[in-house]
């Protein structure tokens, strides 16, 4: 694996059993959610690391591209986009493989997209999304490497914590990632 820098993070697991009974807010004008129906590995990619440059989301840029287009062509997995007058904005990663349960793997806004009101109304469509489909549960977790809002806004939506593990990650040097400096070890 080479080189890595050990960070230390917090880990924190949520749980939902019951969709949220208040009316989710509607996205604002010019804003549109679309299911990308078989994402590619360079979009999906894409996504994933411009989102998570900020927040040290390390893990699928390790993973071969066999593997993560296995795992795009999964019936189970499913990839939704935010746009924002014709642009990615965000996106958010539903596995339900793990059914009647389904995850929140992944979700984020672009960098430009931080900070406009969006980002609530884009988790409610997600939770919303899987309660739509008859889930019994829905989980997501987050770390302290995370936008702070991010934990806050869990719990708005309807989570609840259900643990908090502290975790040391050992985050390759290749990677050429931005490592908060409250972060490392």
């Amino acid at each position: 694996m080479g080189p890595v820098t050990r960070v230390g993070v917090t880990v924190t697991f949520l749980r939902m059993d019951q969709a949220p009974r208040d009316k989710a807010p509607g996205l604002a004008a010019g804003f549109q959610i679309v299911r990308a129906l078989e994402p590619s590995v360079p979009f999906y990619r894409y996504l994933y690391n411009t989102v998570g440059a900020d927040y040290l989301w390390w893990l699928r840029r390790t993973t071969p591209d066999d593997e993560l287009a296995a795992l795009l062509r999964d019936k189970a997995v499913a990839i939704y986009t935010l746009y924002a007058k014709g642009e990615p904005a965000g996106f958010f990663e539903l596995d339900a493989r793990p059914w009647p349960d389904v995850n929140l793997s992944y979700f984020g806004l672009m960098p430009g997209a931080i900070g406009h009101g969006t980002g609530f109304a884009f988790l409610r469509a997600a939770v919303d999304e899987v309660w739509r489909h008859g889930a019994r549960g829905m989980t997501v977790n987050t770390c302290t490497a995370d936008h702070p809002r991010a934990l806050p806004n869990y719990i708005r939506a309807g989570f609840h914590v259900v643990r908090q593990v502290r975790e040391t990650w050992a985050v390759p040097n290749y990677l050429n990632m931005r490592i908060p400096t409250r972060l490392k070890l």
